[in-house]
């Protein structure tokens, strides 16, 4: 298989700064939109953090039933799925929502951030708990860890539901910088991170380790996706991504064996607070389908 080149790194990194707001949007665009900030999380049944490979990987627990795990975002915590969590619940799952590490109430050390690094995280979070198997439902990073998951441990997940995934750095698209959600999405994952931390302190330097990895990472070739087998697989989107490129998203979707394709009409990436019904509604449709 030839691959084309992909953009370059150059435009590449203003492309994700400018839609992670971490470089000037388009004049007007940010003020123009808007992103509801997520209802708070309802109090956990266990909370408590993971000693693992350098780092202490927070989690919290809900609910009883079969459990699923929840992966955030790049630069987010568990507190961005605030519009998902109760929808969990009243369908009868326990949920389980780790923060990654370096991110939110987890720690990290001096190595750089990595989504294969992250997917141990979960695995150890999974073992302290004794879950010895559990759905997953990730957005954008969290979506590229949970088919991390799927390839590397199959056996302890049985469904990824993942929204807004790239599994190469070709899957982004170059034009995100002019997204009007630039500015809007800076400002409510800072906050969320003062939130989680207590000061704001940190947050430049975890948005550069943030931006280093999602530029040089994720790297797996369809070979290595087509050997997925084991869990069920549902590739989801906003089909007005604007982040991820629809060519990739249906190239996924296409190359993981079995994979389910899945558009939120009229919904973007940050769709899980801007349509959280809809998203609900699909990712509930897939968990118990």
């Amino acid at each position: 298989m030839v691959r084309k080149p992909g953009p370059s790194p150059l435009t590449r990194r203003a492309a994700l700064a400018g839609a992670l707001g971490l470089a000037v949007a388009a004049p007007g665009a940010a003020q123009a939109a808007t992103l509801p900030a997520p209802p708070p999380l309802p109090p956990a049944d266990v909370e408590g953090r993971v000693a693992h490979d350098g780092a202490q990987i927070w989690f919290a627990t809900f609910g009883q039933g079969p459990p699923v795990i929840l992966l955030h975002g790049g630069l987010a915590s568990s507190d961005i799925w605030g519009g998902q969590l109760p929808a969990l619940l009243a369908a009868g799952y326990r949920v389980v929502a780790i923060d990654s590490r370096g991110h939110g109430r987890s720690t990290r050390d001096r190595r750089p951030l990595s989504y294969a690094r992250m997917e141990t995280d979960v695995v150890a979070v999974m073992d302290f708990l004794d879950l010895e198997q559990a759905s997953v439902v990730g957005w954008s990073d969290g979506a590229i860890i949970g088919l991390i998951m799927a390839m590397q441990d199959p056996d302890r997940v049985t469904r990824v539901f993942a929204f807004g995934a790239n599994m190469d750095v070709g899957g982004l698209n170059p034009l995100a910088i002019f997204s009007p959600m630039a500015g809007p999405s800076e400002a409510l994952l800072r906050a969320e991170y003062v939130r989680d931390t207590g000061s704001a302190r940190g947050f430049r330097a975890l948005s550069a380790a943030v931006i280093r990895m999602q530029l040089t990472q994720p790297n797996y070739t369809s070979a290595e996706l087509a050997a997925i087998h084991g869990p069920q697989i549902a590739i989801a989107d906003g089909d007005h991504d604007e982040i991820i490129s629809h060519r990739h998203t249906r190239y996924l979707a296409r190359t993981i064996p079995g994979a389910e394709l899945i558009w939120l009409p009229h919904a973007g990436h940050f769709a899980p607070l801007q349509a959280p019904d809809e998203f609900n509604s699909a990712m509930l449709d897939f968990l118990g389908s």
